[in-house]
């Protein structure tokens, strides 16, 4: 399997990496053939079964899929290693659900399930290491920064969102990581054949991360997208995140993250202008937590958006607000997590309401549960939003199995 640097975040049943991909963690080896027949190879499977309840929308969808995953990746040699990454998404009996293509097999009729069957080249990238303190990754590759919120893979959908160009990690300052990256592509979840397939760029990301406090870790960032599709909504947004967990006592610990960034308009982008605020409490007794949260997405000029996310793991698993609303957005949240009698459970609760006006878009509940029974990971996971000025009120059921070798 590849093995990539970083640290793994459990959000919303799946897993996120606070960091870009790396080169396989691999000794050195003296020649090409070697590199090869000392390389790796991956396999991944993940069925999932999702339905979907949406008032105004006659027919629920019934969503069969699996994932099929096979990877390679080499040993290095002279510094340079490769990666090569296919992914399958395969229908397993009818296709009851829209499956957001924009083509004719988007059957209008069903709530939308994005997961369209198709095979593609999900990473594809060479990576070289010979520098002190350095990686640098050329090609398709999967980059996520902090929490996803702004630069995601949208890991959650059964076809990944990975990034076309080049990147750069370096932490030759102490206690200090940064990463940059460009971007002339995004691969985004609708498969290949969809129209909306491709998200064509000329993006700079840059992500600088300080570790040398005690119990905290500050970042600031900058996402600069000169969005060639869609020039008007060209923006830039910077940002601070502070973020820290220290120990009160031995099963007593404290979490909080504090951020704030400004989007505005960059390259050939219209009147775009919006605030966007993160307040996060946490008190973690035992083997259980339980978080407090307030997120803004302001509505200034424009409504502050994050079209890289991975949107799935905030503001409700129901996905409605995957695109923020032209008034905004205020999430007003709680969360509980913990464990018990082998499963890990998750229980959290969200209040909607406009930046903008007195709108109440409506409130949701989230309840997941996950198990390890050996190699398989096992998963279920439901979603209930309630309408009250905004969309409609919806349902979402989710059983999930993945194994890897």
């Amino acid at each position: 399997m590849q093995q990539q640097k970083g640290m793994w975040l459990a959000v919303g049943g799946g897993a996120l990496m606070l960091a870009m991909a790396s080169a396989p963690a691999q000794a050195e080896v003296s020649s090409l053939s070697e590199a090869v027949s000392e390389g790796k190879v991956g396999l991944d499977f993940r069925y999932r079964y999702e339905y979907v309840d949406q008032d105004g929308i006659e027919r629920s969808a019934d969503a069969s899929t699996l994932r099929s995953r096979i990877n390679f990746g080499t040993a290095a040699w002279q510094g340079v290693s490769a990666f090569i990454e296919v992914d399958d998404v395969t229908v397993i009996g009818s296709e009851r659900y829209n499956n957001a293509t924009g083509l004719p097999s988007a059957d209008t009729r069903y709530p939308v399930v994005a997961d369209p069957d198709g095979t593609e080249v999900n990473q594809a990238w060479l990576s070289y290491g010979g520098l002190a303190d350095t990686s640098l990754t050329f090609g398709r590759q999967r980059i996520i920064y902090d929490n996803a919120r702004f630069i995601g893979n949208v890991g959650w959908r059964q076809n990944e969102q990975t990034y076309d160009g080049f990147s750069l990690s370096n932490s030759s300052l102490s206690d200090t990581t940064l990463n940059y990256a460009y971007v002339y592509n995004v691969n985004r979840i609708f498969g290949e054949d969809s129209p909306n397939a491709d998200l064509d760029t000329r993006a700079h990301f840059v992500n600088l991360a300080y570790d040398g406090f005690a119990t905290s870790r500050l970042v600031g960032y900058g996402y600069f997208l000169d969005l060639q599709d869609a020039p008007a909504a060209s923006n830039k947004t910077l940002g601070l995140r502070l973020t820290g967990a220290p120990t009160v006592a031995a099963d007593l610990g404290l979490s909080y993250v504090l951020e704030y960034a400004r989007q505005s308009d960059y390259a050939d982008g219209g009147n775009i202008g919006a605030d966007y605020w993160l307040g996060e409490l946490g008190i973690k007794l035992g083997g259980w937590q339980l978080t407090g949260g307030y997120e803004l997405l302001g509505a200034d000029d424009s409504a502050f958006s994050t079209p890289l996310a991975t949107g799935h793991a905030f503001n409700g698993w129901a996905d409605k607000f995957l695109a923020t609303p032209a008034e905004g957005l205020e999430d007003r949240y709680l969360r509980l997590d913990g464990s018990l009698a082998g499963f890990k459970l998750s229980a959290r609760y969200h209040d909607f309401s406009a930046d903008r006006g007195s709108a109440e878009y409506g409130s949701e509940i989230d309840l997941q549960a996950a198990r390890s029974v050996g190699d398989v990971t096992l998963l279920a996971k439901y979603a209930s939003y309630r309408a009250d000025d905004f969309a409609t009120d919806t349902d979402k059921l989710w059983l999930m199995a993945q194994v890897a070798f």
